[in-house]
């Protein structure tokens, strides 16, 4: 019993600081640069794209990782975003690589 509230109090603890959304954000991150997006691009999309989308959601995006793919533009992996076929996914994804292409993300 006092493991079990150790453990819950250690999770709420990373919810809580922030340590999930870093988490998420670097995987994010890593599989936007292994889909072939520049370090630069992925680091400005991840940002963006962890806040607005669900776990499951992101997931969806994980099947364009690790295909050995040369570097890719934001509008090529845009149409590899499309076949995932989650309209949601797609604006983010869509809006994301825009406002960080422009330089107005923050």
């Amino acid at each position: 019993m006092v493991r079990a509230l150790g453990l819950s109090a250690a999770i709420a603890g990373l919810l809580l600081g922030g340590c999930v959304q870093k988490i998420a954000e670097s995987r994010v991150r890593s599989a936007l640069v292994e889909a072939g997006l520049s370090q630069h691009n992925a680091d400005c999309m991840a940002r963006r794209m962890v806040d607005r989308l669900s776990i499951d959601q992101l997931r969806k995006l994980e099947v364009l990782k690790g295909q050995d793919r040369a570097k890719l533009s934001l509008s090529q992996y845009i149409a590899l975003v499309r076949k995932v076929g989650d309209a949601e996914v797609i604006a983010v994804t869509t809006s994301s690589a825009a406002l960080c292409a422009s330089g107005l993300a923050g």
